[in-house]
């Protein structure tokens, strides 16, 4: 495990380790309540678990980093070269997508043979840029969607590059969205009039298609990648879904400003569970599964101090089982390089720009959640008692059940009492923890760090007492436990 500065990391550890030992002791020797051992920071939370309500299945491809346009020409970057990035997608999964896009994308060129340049409004795209993110995707076996010029209103370019990446990516190629967030293109993207809506959006993007498809008859594409206008995904499901691989739409808590705190983005969204429900509906009217293809904390590259925190690790596992709960085919996390030109502070993998990388606090949240997302959610009923506390269950195979609980509360550690309608034994579990919410290093999943390599193995897995669907463990305040089953 990697090196650790300072007494705060230390200490918190031993905190967790007593919280532990103590709930451990009092069960195993007394048989003891919760209760009775409480203190004024100590809840009991109830969670009852049944394995026969059968929710979402949680597609092998969910999870998924997002990048601007721009990222494409930085050198070595993106490229089966650079072993130690691949590998750190390979950790998050042997499956997954990559959406290349953003802002950047709108003001972007391709010149096949041209000098490759990264630039907020000026990237310039070349052959071998492509060639090299082909060879990236095989290395890490994951799939791309892609981002063509809306802005610019030049069709002709992207029938050019749309070749390029079709013949670059091959059987890599998920789909190509036309445009990025276009329900901005009359605001703040200043790409249209200001009377610019879905109607001349839906006339542009069906042109741009067909010029595409007299060239590239089998292009895939998905859309209409907007920002925040749902009601542009309602409507482009029922005008364009008998021919569409996705819907996709952004999501970000707020923009990056003095109300973007950690505490907010600790606690619910009242705007995202409505949103996603307009999704699911029409997603499912359409038949085409829905991908939240571009998001993370706060808009404009996070907040320092905030998005770049242990916080946001817990926050971004929650935000993924939400998604999946809410019948979402998968999400990309943006991380790297901006639309203004430097690397995002909610990046879940760090990049120094000198070709030094390294997993930061957002990546481990998305490293827990896949170890345990795998397979079909099932239904958990969940008494937090007033804790800011969540919990998802995951059943892979009908056999081997996981259950990931989050206590995102600052204070008040929870006493965790499990009802399972299985009759499972044999739990163990793996935690999720910093040395505080505000920590920008040493966070470890099963007390263990990634690697310099980028490779992960857990070095603690916790053997739990668990008899016939019955069990009990304290999750303390910031921090996570996944708890696994076997029959």
């Amino acid at each position: 495990m990697e090196e650790v500065p300072g007494n705060a990391y230390v200490n918190r550890r031993k905190l967790l380790a007593n919280s532990v030992t103590a709930a451990s002791l009092a069960f195993a020797r007394h048989g003891l309540a919760a209760a009775a051992y409480h203190s004024s920071g100590l809840q009991t939370v109830r969670i009852s678990v049944d394995t026969r309500r059968g929710l979402s299945v949680i597609p092998a491809d969910f999870a998924g980093l997002g990048y601007e346009i721009s990222s494409v020409s930085i050198p070595g970057l993106l490229d089966a070269q650079n072993i130690k990035y691949v590998q750190l997608l390979r950790t998050l999964g042997s499956a997954g997508v990559i959406r290349i896009g953003g802002n950047t994308s709108d003001y972007s060129s391709f010149a096949a043979k041209g000098h490759a340049v990264s630039a907020p409004k000026g990237t310039v795209l070349n052959g071998a840029n492509l060639r090299q993110l082909g060879t990236f995707l095989n290395a890490t076996g994951w799939k791309l969607i892609w981002g063509l010029n809306l802005g610019s209103g030049d069709e002709q370019q992207g029938v050019e590059e749309s070749r390029a990446v079709a013949a670059a990516v091959n059987d890599k190629l998920l789909a190509f969205e036309i445009g990025n967030e276009p329900d901005l293109f009359g605001r703040g993207a200043a790409h249209r009039s200001s009377d610019y809506n879905y109607g001349d959006y839906l006339k542009e993007f069906r042109r741009y298609k067909a010029v595409v498809r007299a060239k590239l008859p089998n292009a895939p594409f998905a859309g209409p990648d907007v920002a925040s206008a749902t009601d542009w995904v309602t409507r482009f499901a029922a005008d364009e879904g008998n021919d569409l691989k996705l819907l996709t739409h952004h999501y970000y808590r707020q923009c990056a400003n003095a109300s973007a705190t950690l505490d907010k983005l600790l606690h619910p969204d009242p705007k995202l569970a409505p949103k996603l429900k307009e999704l699911r509906a029409a997603s499912a009217a359409s038949h085409v599964p829905y991908r939240i293809c571009e998001t993370n904390s706060f808009c404009g590259g996070g907040k320092p101090g905030v998005s770049d925190t242990f916080g946001a690790a817990l926050w971004v596992l929650d935000f993924m089982f939400d998604l999946a709960s809410a019948g979402c085919a998968g999400v990309n996390i943006e991380t790297g390089v901006n639309q203004l030109g430097f690397v995002s502070s909610y990046s879940p993998i760090g990049a120094d720009e000198h070709g030094t990388y390294s997993a930061k606090p957002e990546y481990y949240g998305m490293l827990a959640f896949a170890q345990a997302s795998r397979g079909q959610l099932v239904a958990v009923d969940c008494d937090a008692a007033g804790v800011n506390l969540t919990a998802h269950a995951v059943i892979h195979n009908g056999r081997r059940l996981s259950l990931t609980i989050i206590n995102k509360d600052v204070s008040r550690d929870a006493d965790v009492s499990i009802t399972v309608t299985e009759r499972l034994d044999h739990a163990e579990a793996l935690r999720l923890i910093g040395p505080s919410l505000q920590s920008k290093d040493a966070v470890t999943l099963a007390e263990s760090a990634v690697t310099k390599d980028g490779q992960w193995k857990p070095k603690r897995l916790e053997r739990l007492r668990s008899k016939s669907g019955q069990c009990e463990i304290r999750v303390p305040a910031a921090s996570a436990a996944i708890l696994r089953w076997a029959p």
